[in-house]
């Protein structure tokens, strides 16, 4: 039943002035709405992102949202000219190089926001 509806993921900060500059700065990217606990940004396909304000924020250690796109280089050269750092992984089988994993059928990059949570970017195949 789930999948007929959008969702959409939530992302604390700790500093949500800092984490909104941060994400206008460094992503590009702008709200569309403000409510007195966040700032919700819109995505391809009605897709959001909620940043909230929580004591919690970068406490996760796994990817906590992801982009799936086309042009990976691209737009990971475009993130790193606005001060974006691509983390390093050695996954066993798979490791980045110059951030940048390449898989069997898809190649994936991963940062982290002002607060410390971490996200992905993947091209698929």
């Amino acid at each position: 039943m789930l999948e007929r509806f959008p969702i959409s993921v939530r992302i604390a900060a700790t500093d949500l002035d800092r984490a909104k500059r941060w994400y206008l700065e460094k992503l590009g990217l702008h709200p569309e709405r403000e409510d007195p606990g966040g700032l919700w940004y819109r995505f391809a396909g009605d897709t959001w992102l909620y940043l909230y304000a929580s004591q919690y924020a970068g406490t996760a250690q796994n990817t906590v949202a992801g982009w799936t796109l086309t042009g990976i280089e691209a737009v990971m050269s475009d993130l790193r000219s606005r001060g974006v750092v691509f983390e390093e992984y050695d996954l066993g089988e798979v490791r980045t190089v110059d951030g940048l994993a390449d898989f069997v059928m898809a190649r994936a990059a991963w940062f982290k926001d002002s607060e410390g949570n971490t996200f992905e970017l993947s091209e698929v195949r």
